[in-house]
């Protein structure tokens, strides 16, 4: 058989913790050049003694080198991520304003409504939106967020995947735990 003629290579690479493949070298190559695949994607193919980060295979040909890289660790603005660290508290004093102005200062309603978390929906919506905001300035400092964008939902895990991702210390997730056990243990 001529090498004209031999199978094309097949690659497997990892997607949100899962093997897809197998996929041509051009199916591959396309994928990173729509930024599917970043750098870091760990791919397979046979005659590899295991998984290899695309930068370090000769898929880097693929990568579009005249962007920079994302911005490091210590070079994102994390006012945004610290704020969201300290949201589960702020979202209990958001609760607790909002219950003053719903029960128009009527404390035994305001504590009522504290005490049975009627309003627990204001501290989920803004660590969410905290999270969203958060992302978008990661994915503008030229971050791929794709495989933990899904975790928004998840406010501490996004946060753990948002540290190994910026190389930063766990110090925010730890914050919000922190903060989440504080202002649950307000209303138990």
């Amino acid at each position: 058989m001529s090498a004209s003629q031999a199978e094309p290579i097949q690659w497997f690479y990892e997607d949100n913790g899962q093997k897809k493949g197998p996929v041509t070298e051009e199916a591959i190559s396309q994928l990173i050049r729509a930024s599917t695949l970043s750098g870091s994607t760990p791919v397979w193919k046979q005659g590899f003694a295991d998984w290899t980060a695309v930068q370090n295979t000769d898929l880097r040909a693929h990568l579009d080198t005249t962007s920079p890289p994302p911005l490091s660790g210590e070079h994102i603005n994390n006012k945004v991520v610290w704020t969201l660290a300290f949201a589960p508290l702020l979202g209990g004093f958001l609760e607790w304003g909002l219950a003053e102005i719903v029960y128009r200062g009527d404390e035994s309603a305001v504590e009522s409504a504290m005490n049975n978390g009627t309003l627990w929906f204001v501290t989920v919506l803004l660590n969410i939106a905290l999270a969203f905001f958060d992302e978008k300035l990661l994915t503008k400092a030229g971050h791929n967020t794709g495989k933990f964008k899904g975790w928004l939902w998840i406010v501490p895990v996004y946060l753990y995947q948002r540290a190994k991702a910026t190389k930063q210390s766990i110090a925010y997730f730890i914050v919000w735990i922190v903060c989440f056990l504080v202002n649950f243990g307000m209303y138990a």
